[in-house]
C-alpha cells in the first residue's frame, strides 16, 4: 500500500474512532514542528494496524484502554475510554477490563482508572448545552 493510500485510510479510521472534532483539533493544532507527527499517527498508528482485518475496533479499544491503564497514560486513556462507544463498548465492558488491570497492573493504577473513566461518563453523560 502506498503512503497516500495509507494516510487516507488511516485518516478514514481516526475519524470514526476519535470522532471528527477531536482529529480535525489534532490536525489544525498541526505546525511545523509536530505535523510529521501527526503524519506518522495517521498512517501507522491508524492507516496500518487499526485497518488490520485480524481484530476488529470493539477489540483494538479495549486492547488499548487496558494499554493506557498498564503505561500510566491518563491523557490517552480518557480519549480512548470515550473512543470506545463509538466501537460499540459497553460501559460493563470497560469495567471488566479495568478489572482485569488490577490483577495485571495494580490495584493502584486500576483505582485511578477508574475514577478517570467515571469523569469520562459524567462528561458523556451531561446534556449538551
Amino acid at each position: 500500500m502506498e503512503e497516500r493510500e495509507r494516510y487516507s485510510n488511516g485518516l478514514e479510521v481516526r475519524r470514526a474512532v476519535l470522532g471528527d472534532a477531536h482529529v480535525d483539533r489534532a490536525l489544525t493544532r498541526g505546525n511545523a514542528f509536530n505535523q510529521e507527527f501527526q503524519d506518522l499517527i495517521t498512517r501507522y498508528a491508524w492507516g496500518e494496524i487499526w485497518t488490520r482485518p485480524g481484530l476488529p475496533r470493539h477489540t483494538r479499544s479495549l486492547i488499548t484502554v487496558a494499554m493506557m491503564v498498564a503505561l500510566n497514560r491518563p491523557d490517552e486513556f480518557r480519549l480512548h475510554v470515550r473512543a470506545a462507544f463509538n466501537n460499540g463498548v459497553t460501559r460493563d465492558q470497560i469495567k471488566e477490563v479495568l478489572l482485569q488491570t488490577a490483577i495485571y497492573c495494580g490495584v493502584p493504577a486500576a483505582n485511578s482508572a477508574f475514577h478517570l473513566a467515571e469523569e469520562v461518563f459524567a462528561q458523556l453523560d451531561k446534556p449538551a448545552p
